[in-house]
């Protein structure tokens, strides 16, 4: 329900579990995501430096049950492109399937707006795979506007 009491925080090591199973939620997610008990080291290591390094948040929205239903990561990066503006990057973006359409996701995104502008950002961007339509369209309401060819190199 979409008046639901969620709250966004900053993700615990205790939740790497929640959010790769977040991650894997979807056929592209569950194809490049390993959920198995327990998780591989890569997932913890990878989580432990996004900790140390200040300029990304890892977030979570948990639900009144302390539920963690969505998650969120946010790169603030300073850059000299645009007379040296800082940019802020969203990835990440991922609500469990039975919460999608009751703004959860609305909640995070609107958060990375907000932060990215506390922290002096000039623009703020994302990237959506070009399958996920439904993802497209919520991200135009928000105010994001296609702008970029994104491409990607896999190793």
């Amino acid at each position: 329900m979409t008046g639901e009491a969620i709250t966004i925080r900053p993700a615990k090591r205790a939740d790497v579990v929640a959010i790769v199973k977040l991650l894997a939620d979807d056929p592209l997610g569950q194809n490049r995501e390993l959920v198995v008990e327990p998780l591989p080291a890569s997932y913890y290591k990878a989580f432990d430096a996004m900790h140390r390094a200040h300029h990304i948040q890892m977030m979570v929205a948990e639900d009144a049950d302390g539920q963690v239903v969505g998650c969120l990561q946010l790169a603030i990066l300073p850059g000299l492109s645009s007379q040296g503006a800082s940019r802020g990057i969203i990835e990440d973006v991922r609500v469990v399937s039975d919460r999608r359409s009751q703004g959860v996701g609305e909640r995070l995104v609107r958060w990375a707006i907000g932060e990215a502008l506390a922290n002096g950002c000039k623009l703020l961007e994302l990237f959506t795979h070009e399958s996920r339509v439904d993802a497209q369209r919520f991200y135009k309401r928000l105010g994001f506007q296609p702008s970029h060819v994104g491409m990607t190199m896999r190793f």
